[in-house]
């Protein structure tokens, strides 16, 4: 007896066909079934070749069609010659729609997207992770978007939120007593983003922030003189970068992260 022998069609990878597959037929002391998978079936004549190859081994199809119409005349064909076929996703797909009464893409792949989409997320949250507050300036030549600004300006959790939306974010702290790291002035200038922020504001937060950690708001830090400084000298990288600026004096972070993707997208 020839060892047995599966065809795993798909309009797509055919991965989860071929799991499916691989999981009944390990439930039978047999090692050596014979599984072959054909992707990205677009075509009826490729069902009827695929049918045809698998009458002439006595085969069986497992199939993940999303098509109604190929997955009709795949069953039509197979049954016209014998083959047995078993549909994986359709009759879920079925159900779905009659039980919650919901129309399905029929858009062969898309648990692959949803995936894709997944690890770019994840992706661009570790990227906001290692090259925050200007760690490695490396990474500010391989972001989607750099955002500069002095501290307390949002730069962390607004890098965040925009990793979210699955942009590689890079941030770097703008100090007067720090040159800035060579490649920001070498980065796209429609690539960065300035964060700027009243002197008054920004001196609340900062006495706020110094009292959390139980030290002196009257420190450096939060000097008003000092915040000064440092916004003048802010100014002045971002006039010799050519970057757009944003004021995050009263905005909430989702508001500004808004302003940023829309100024972005216009380039």
């Amino acid at each position: 007896m020839n060892n047995p022998c599966l065809y795993v069609i798909s309009d797509s990878v055919g991965e989860t066909a071929e799991l499916v597959v691989k999981a009944a037929s390990s439930q039978f002391n047999m090692t050596d079934f014979v599984i072959k998978r054909v992707p990205y079936v677009e075509d009826i004549a490729t069902l009827s070749e695929v049918v045809s190859v698998a009458k002439m081994n006595n085969a069986i199809i497992g199939f993940t069609l999303v098509k109604p119409e190929m997955r009709e005349f795949l069953i039509q064909e197979a049954s016209k010659n014998g083959v047995e076929v078993f549909d994986i996703i359709g009759p879920l797909i079925d159900k779905i729609q009659s039980s919650y009464q919901l129309s399905p893409r029929y858009e062969p792949g898309m648990a692959r997207k949803l995936d894709e989409d997944y690890f770019k997320k994840v992706e661009a949250i570790e990227f906001a992770v290692k090259y925050d507050d200007g760690r490695d300036p490396r990474g500010i030549l391989r972001a989607d978007i750099v955002l500069i600004g002095v501290s307390r300006t949002s730069k962390t959790p607004l890098s965040q939120f925009l990793a979210h939306k699955r942009l590689k974010v890079a941030n770097v702290p703008i100090v007067p007593e720090v040159d800035p790291p060579e490649e920001l002035f070498h980065v796209s200038p429609e690539k960065c983003i300035g964060l700027t922020i009243s002197p008054e504001k920004l001196n609340d937060i900062r006495k706020e922030r110094l009292k959390s950690l139980g030290l002196n708001d009257k420190a450096i830090y939060a000097n008003i003189g000092r915040i000064k400084e440092e916004l003048e000298f802010f100014q002045g990288i971002v006039d010799k970068i050519g970057c757009e600026v944003v004021d995050v004096s009263n905005r909430a972070v989702e508001e500004t992260a808004g302003i940023i993707l829309n100024t972005i997208k216009k380039k």
